[in-house]
């Protein structure tokens, strides 16, 4: 199971008119505690941000899946319920969880999460899904490939 991270970088940017901004992009790191969180996030970082930087939070992330796809520039968040029928009472049970699934739309995106959610045995609905501001996603082993899901 994967410990997610979000971390926040704040860093000088140089805009398209040659202005200097300072700006704040999240990003999402597994690691295994808050100073591997931050220790991974900055060698990440490093290759893609000339001149200083900082990282100003870092909170973990209550994620259950990420879906990734490699048609996809942005990530969306996805509320998942799954349905259970409480036995004594027989009255239907919803237990909420978060997934990421990564898109260029909205529809895409839940083409990718039903996809993905394609071999589950349990009933499920998707109750909303948001486009999030993060920027990149840096899972634990880099060096292995990571199965991407495609939309039909």
């Amino acid at each position: 199971m994967n410990n997610w991270f979000e971390c926040k970088v704040s860093y000088d940017k140089q805009l398209e008119n040659g202005l200097i901004k300072k700006t704040t992009e999240p990003y999402l790191v597994d690691a295994l505690s808050f100073t591997e969180a931050e220790a991974r996030i900055i060698e990440e970082i490093k290759p893609y941000i000339s001149g200083e930087f900082s990282i100003t939070d870092i909170k973990r992330a209550k994620l259950s899946e990420i879906f990734f796809n490699e048609n996809g520039d942005r990530f969306y968040k996805v509320k998942v319920q799954y349905i259970t029928l409480d036995e004594k009472s027989g009255a239907e049970k919803k237990t909420a969880v978060n997934m990421l699934a990564q898109a260029s739309d909205f529809q895409e995106a839940l083409q990718v999460v039903l996809k993905g959610m394609e071999g589950t045995m349990a009933d499920y609905s998707i109750a909303s899904i948001v486009e999030t501001n993060l920027m990149d996603i840096f899972p634990y082993n880099s060096e292995k490939p990571v199965k991407a899901v495609k939309p039909e």
